[in-house]
């Protein structure tokens, strides 16, 4: 019988889930308790969006995902090339229907 070595995390994922689900805008709010991230998948000229998946996270957790996202993207832009920043990008966030409140 294999052992798993000590701290190794078996982490499982359920066919529906490995899918995952397309978003193009994230809504971040937060109390003193918690970080509230809901993905969003926003169509032009569809007037109401709905949030496609909602993470909760603790501050600690939130700070460790911006770094790991940090260390992430960067490790990409080196075997890549630069991300274009959204600031460089003219979208209407709209897309013609309301605009989203957080």
């Amino acid at each position: 019988m294999e052992q798993q070595p000590p701290n190794q995390l078996n982490i499982e994922i359920s066919e529906e889930v490995a899918e995952g689900a397309y978003a193009n805008l994230a809504i971040i709010t937060h109390s003193h308790a918690e970080f509230v991230i809901d993905f969003v998948n926003v169509m032009p000229g569809t007037p109401k969006s709905k949030v496609k998946s909602r993470i909760i996270f603790t501050p600690m957790h939130a700070k460790r995902f911006m770094k790991a996202l940090i260390d992430n993207v960067s490790r990409y832009e080196t075997a890549n090339g630069s991300i274009q920043d959204l600031e460089q990008v003219e979208i209407p966030m709209n897309f013609g229907g309301p605009t989203a409140q957080a």
